[in-house]
């Protein structure tokens, strides 16, 4: 590699600590999820119908950390340790799909009252019922890329973002 620009999505494949330290964020991550009530789909339902706020300051402090950690990443010559390269934000346009996929998502969010991360932190805490709507969500996502790869032009491959 000759630089941080030369990195590929198969960088990865290249360091041992890649896996590792995706399972322990994920790992951390669910445990945040979970003791923050944001795996309990009632408690994000009370949210979603106005009747406790709580999760708003999870959200917010959430939100407020990702924000400076990005800033301060993106605004320095650091590049990440695992692929080597510079923390950027991804443009993208926004279009239909961006609207109907932002739509599908937030309506299933509302009738199950969990988004897809918490469904398998609630899962982790023992809601078996969450099976259903993480079952959905691999239809969903199956559904999609057939959509997806039935609308590519022939010869023409879209990558997966």
């Amino acid at each position: 590699m000759s630089g941080p620009e030369a990195a590929t999505p198969e960088d990865h494949d290249a360091s041992p600590w890649f896996l590792p330290l995706v399972f322990v964020g994920g790992f951390i991550f669910g445990i945040g999820l979970a003791v923050s009530q944001m795996a309990r789909p009632e408690i994000v339902l009370e949210f979603l119908q106005f009747s406790d706020f709580g999760l708003v300051f999870v959200m917010g402090g959430a939100a407020a950390v990702v924000s400076i950690v990005f800033w301060t990443a993106s605004s320095s010559d650091l590049t990440a340790p695992l692929s080597g390269r510079r923390y950027t934000r991804r443009l993208k346009s926004m279009d239909k799909d961006v609207v109907v996929g932002g739509s599908v998502f937030g309506v299933g969010w509302g009738l199950s009252g969990i988004c897809p991360g918490a469904a398998y932190a609630s899962l982790g805490i023992g809601n078996i019922v969450i099976l259903y709507g993480v079952a959905g969500m691999f239809v969903g996502a199956y559904l999609q890329g057939y959509l997806r790869e039935t609308r590519a032009p022939t010869g023409a491959t879209q990558p997966a973002d």
